[in-house]
């Protein structure tokens, strides 16, 4: 039976999410089960049509970039492309933004709240980011 792993992603910094995207992705395509919900300030680059950068929190960030690595938004697509992986948005989080489910770019599931996201992860590993 596949590990479980839930991914708790609250930070907008571009290393956070992008090892949090790296951690899905290689979880996936490895068969394991993954779940991301993003919440707080990591929802508000998966708006569609917003194209705000990430900013780094130190050189790494402009390391990852600067030398091509694939940026976290097409890692967390190809963990759902790959395997079993769903990228969940906080409901709490979408009512504060004042954005709905369809506001968000593709390969998003249903509005989760946190108290459903943590039952669901009954006998998971759980990762915040």
């Amino acid at each position: 039976m596949p590990r479980k792993i839930h991914i708790i992603c609250v930070s907008g910094t571009h290393e956070k999410l992008q090892m949090a995207a790296m951690v899905a992705s290689v979880a996936a395509a490895s068969g394991e089960a993954v779940c991301v919900f993003f919440s707080m300030n990591a929802l508000t680059y998966f708006v569609k049509g917003k194209d705000a950068v990430a900013p780094a929190e130190g050189e790494f960030g402009a390391l990852l970039d600067k030398k091509g690595v694939p940026p976290f938004k097409q890692l967390f697509q190809q963990a759902g492309d790959l395997g079993d992986a769903r990228l969940l948005p906080c409901s709490m989080a979408l009512d504060l933004l004042e954005i709905t489910d369809e506001d968000l770019d593709p390969g998003f599931g249903p509005a989760t709240g946190l108290t459903k996201f943590l039952m669901d992860a009954e006998g998971a590993e759980i990762l915040t980011f």
